[in-house]
């Protein structure tokens, strides 16, 4: 049984060896190296991943990379990483992730996915969603239905009531945040334009003042037990709506930041929601989610959560003109003040 089928990775072959990350690539480019023989292969470059598209499936390749509480620099660190994305994914997208699957490198220089050979690679295997289906084109596209957020919102209500609790000591809860404003602020100081710096200035000085007077309304949710080993970005792009909706793309390589309070899960949700401009959908999803949880978060607690990820997304988007090469340049300021905006509407809730 291949490592797909069976859902985990079984092989037995040899140890991985080295294969330039730029072969693998033209490899997996190629149609005719798969086994459905798909019409072409459309590229998507992240910043962790290689993803390659085909006419069913989703082939996802790790960069050899090393930075922050996290290693994909080794074969056998990319095959444990991607037994993680499939088991966890496998909580909201059970029959999306397939299983992971060897790249494999026979007779010294003969490419084949699960085939027979030397280990060079590990590949996680998807089924392929509509885009058209996405939350974030039918945001763009004003094309969203009643049914489907409400069926979101239940799904999402149902996996948080049943996620498994994560213990968090106080001070590491509050100091979480506190990181995230020291990065933010040396993230703008180095890449950001006075404009800016000003602005993720102010939210910043807002945040930790929040925190410093009332850290009771944050470790008030410890106390109660609520965070949860969540999904960590759940963002519009990761959810493919319908009666059964199917979200992707957990942070499966840092437990650290997948273990969040549900309410800064679904604040984030609702805040990417609100900036494509659908207001209305927060509402849902802490209807369905207070209803089920038993759960009433404070509004003010909603606001916090909000601003923090607001400011978080922002840093995520001035970071890119760190890259090289920096691809799209003039886009990601403008990204970063639209989630600059929404951080400052959100703080001034943290003051009354």
């Amino acid at each position: 049984m291949s490592a797909a089928k069976a859902g985990t990775s079984e092989w037995r072959g040899p140890a991985p060896q080295n294969v330039d990350i730029s072969r693998k690539v033209a490899f997996l480019a190629t149609p005719r190296v798969y086994a459905e023989q798909p019409t072409g292969v459309e590229i998507v470059e992240t910043h962790f991943s290689w993803v390659f598209l085909t006419d069913r499936y989703v082939y996802k390749l790790k960069k050899p990379l090393r930075g922050d509480g996290f290693d994909f620099s080794t074969a056998q660190a990319r095959r444990s990483n991607a037994e993680a994305e499939v088991r966890l994914n496998r909580r909201l997208a059970a029959d999306i992730y397939l299983g992971v699957v060897p790249l494999t490198l026979a007779g010294g220089d003969r490419l084949a996915i699960d085939g027979k050979g030397v280990v060079v690679d590990w590949l996680v295997k998807m089924v392929r969603l509509s885009a058209e289906r996405m939350l974030d084109r039918r945001l763009a596209g004003g094309d969203w239905h009643d049914a489907d957020i409400h069926a979101l919102a239940d799904g999402l209500a149902r996996f948080f009531a049943t996620a498994r609790r994560a213990p968090i000591q106080p001070m590491a809860y509050l100091d979480r945040f506190r990181a995230e404003c020291r990065a933010s602020r040396r993230a703008f100081h180095s890449s950001g334009n006075p404009a800016l710096r000003y602005a993720v200035n102010a939210v910043v000085r807002y945040i930790e003042a929040f925190i410093g007077r009332c850290p009771g309304v944050l470790l008030q949710r410890l106390e109660a037990r609520r965070v949860v080993e969540g999904h960590g970005d759940l963002r519009p792009e990761h959810i493919c709506l319908g009666s059964t909706p199917r979200i992707i793309d957990c942070l499966e390589f840092r437990p650290d930041l997948r273990c969040l309070d549900p309410v800064d899960e679904l604040a984030f949700l609702a805040m990417e929601c609100e900036r494509l401009g659908a207001r209305s959908i927060g509402r849902v999803l802490f209807h369905h989610y207070c209803r089920r949880a038993g759960d009433y978060p404070p509004p003010v607690l909603i606001a916090f959560y909000k601003a923090i990820g607001a400011l978080i997304r922002a840093r995520i988007a001035i970071l890119h003109l760190q890259e090289t090469p920096v691809r799209d340049p003039a886009k990601w300021p403008k990204r970063a003040a639209e989630y600059l905006a929404i951080a400052r509407r959100e703080c001034r809730h943290l003051v009354r």
